[in-house]
């Protein structure tokens, strides 16, 4: 990653009950850097990437945008 890149730490990570792992993202992040978060929680569960499915915003101040992935052996 870049210097100037968004910490893993400053991210939300979460699996949901169908499957899919959802990713709270600061306001810096960008959708790439989510999309690593969530490769690295799919490689937890034994797929090799992620490909996003949803995009929402939020009201909350510290993870203004959600993503949603699901998880791929490809």
């Amino acid at each position: 990653m870049l210097a100037c890149s968004t910490p893993p730490s400053e991210f939300g990570v979460y699996r949901q009950s169908d499957g899919t792992v959802g990713v709270h993202a600061p306001k810096s992040a960008k959708d790439s850097e989510a999309q690593a978060v969530a490769v690295e929680e799919c490689k937890k569960l034994g797929k090799r990437n992620a490909t996003i499915v949803e995009t929402r915003k939020t009201v909350n101040d510290r993870f203004p945008l959600t993503y949603i992935f699901v998880c791929n052996t490809y």
